[in-house]
Parts: structure tokens; C-alpha cells; sequence
């Protein structure tokens, strides 16, 4: 009974979001300190972004209960079903939460306020006030998905630089068209709902041209950022086949609009985000010392 206690409220955190995330933390620290990073301080950005993430994920299904509810894709989540109380969902966010800012402070203040910030961005500017009111929700909610990678950077240097910025961009970039396309999928749902994503509101040529232009400035963007971040082989290598064929789904988009493609296209572009900082984390490893 306590096993299923506890899986249930793991799936209310929503892990095949935040795991992901925490992978970005990763690659931030290693960025910052490379082959000589302490352990100890891998193992503290893993564990604050993982509680602040989870945390914000369970606030924000607390807020969206009431539209998850009416959505094909969510309405089996916890809350809806009726597994978890309202009540000791938000207690269980806000536990979290409380870990989140104890465990970055303890790292430095910088990342604390970072962390801050990304859960306020995230809870409160994305999902309480523009979800349901702006087409550009998902644009200014961007910033908590790049706040784990200056997290996972400022725990180890205790500063940022523009490398961090930039790797932290790179996240930014990568959600709308990640967003977007899964939007334009379940169309109907994010309707039925009443929340404006972009897909809903405009017509598919407007909302195919978003979703691409958008991934191919990431794919773009990916290759860029080596100039500043002196990384090696294996990133440019990986950059570039990676970077090729999301530029490849991209314009079959544009040129073919389909909805089958706009499936693919996201379920493309999670491995990819996983697959760059990969690229990142190794070369980091093995390179730079």
C-alpha cells in the first residue's frame, strides 16, 4: 500500500518532465567546473533542481486541476481521479518547494535566488497568470525551463557567465516548438479547456511556421553556442547530426503540414534536448580539465 502511495504521488510531479530538467542541472555544473567537478556538488544540483521541479509540477497540477479535469491527456492524472486530496496536494508542493530553496541556499545564494525565480516564473507568471489569458503563454513561462541549467552552473562557479546565459537559451528556445507542437496535437483538448495556446487561436500554416522557425533557430542556435563555451568534438559532431535532423522535420513541416509530422516533430525534440546536453556533459568530461 505504501509503495503505491508513493508512485502515485511520484506521478503527480509529472517525472517525465522533470527529469529532464535535472539532466540540464547536470549539464550546467559540468559545464562550469568540467572533468574536476566535486561529486558532492553534482549530487546537490541533481537534488535541488529535482525538488524544486517536482515541487513546481505539483503546484502547478493543483492550479490546473480544474481544466486537467476536462482534458483527454490529463484527466487520468491524481488530482482529477480523485487519488490525492487538493489539500494535501498543495502541502506536498509546498514541502517541496521548501527543500528546493534550503538545499541552493546551502549550495550559495545565487543559486537559491535562481531557484526562486524559476518556480515563481514557472507557478505563478506562466501557469496562475498568463496560461489562460495569452497566446504567448508558454513564452513567458520559458524562463523556468532554462533556470535549471544557471542552477546547476552557479552551484559549482558560484557566478554565471554568458556560456551559462547561453546554454540556458538554448532550453528557452527548445520549449515553445516543443510545446506548441504537442498543443497543435490535442488541439481540441487545450479548446474544450478554454486555454489560448497559440495552435488554438491561430490557423495551422500560422502555427506550422512558429513550430518551425522555432526549432530550426534551436538547431541553429545549438552550433552557435560552441564558439563561446569552447567545446569539442563530440559536441560538434552530435550538434550537428541532431542539429540536421531537427532542421530536416522542420521543413518537412513547413512544406507538408501534417498532424502526424507535429507528432513527430515532439516526440523528436525531448530525446534531442537529452541527446545535446549528452554531447555537452561528455565533451565537458573528457576535454576539459
Amino acid at each position: 500500500m505504501i509503495f503505491k502511495r508513493i508512485k502515485t504521488y511520484m506521478v503527480y510531479t509529472k517525472p517525465k518532465v522533470w527529469w529532464l530538467l535535472v539532466f540540464t542541472a547536470l549539464g550546467g555544473a559540468l559545464a562550469a567546473g568540467g572533468s574536476k567537478t566535486p561529486l558532492n556538488l553534482l549530487a546537490l544540483s541533481a537534488l535541488t533542481v529535482a525538488l524544486g521541479c517536482m515541487g513546481a509540477e505539483a503546484l502547478a497540477n493543483y492550479m490546473d486541476r480544474d481544466i486537467d479535469a476536462l482534458m483527454e491527456r490529463t484527466k487520468n492524472r491524481p488530482l482529477p481521479r480523485g487519488e490525492i486530496t487538493p489539500k494535501k496536494a498543495i502541502i506536498f508542493g509546498l514541502i517541496l518547494i521548501i527543500g528546493a530553496l534550503i538545499t541552493s541556499y546551502l549550495a550559495n545564494p545565487l543559486a537559491s535566488i535562481l531557484m526562486g525565480l524559476g518556480i515563481f516564473d514557472y507557478t505563478l507568471v506562466y501557469v496562475r497568470w498568463l496560461k489562460r489569458k495569452s497566446r504567448w503563454n508558454i513564452l513567458f513561462g520559458s524562463f523556468a525551463g532554462g533556470a535549471p541549467t544557471l542552477i546547476g552552473y552557479s552551484i559549482v562557479a558560484n557566478t554565471l557567465d554568458l556560456f551559462a546565459f547561453l546554454l540556458a537559451l538554448l532550453v528557452i528556445l527548445w520549449i515553445p516548438a516543443h510545446i506548441w507542437s504537442l498543443a497543435l496535437r490535442t488541439k481540441d483538448d487545450y479548446i474544450r479547456a478554454k486555454v489560448p495556446m497559440l495552435p488554438t487561436l491561430v490557423g495551422e500554416r500560422t502555427s506550422t511556421i512558429c513550430i518551425a522557425s522555432a526549432s530550426l533557430l534551436t538547431a541553429l542556435f545549438s552550433l552557435l553556442i560552441i564558439f563561446v563555451g569552447n567545446l569539442g568534438i563530440i559536441y560538434l559532431v552530435l550538434a550537428l547530426i541532431l542539429g540536421s535532423l531537427l532542421a530536416f522535420q522542420s521543413l518537412r513541416l513547413l512544406i507538408k503540414p501534417q498532424v502526424s509530422l507535429y507528432w513527430k516533430l515532439f516526440k523528436f525534440s525531448s530525446p534531442y534536448l537529452a541527446l545535446i546536453y549528452f554531447a555537452l556533459i561528455m565533451d565537458k568530461l573528457f576535454f576539459t580539465f
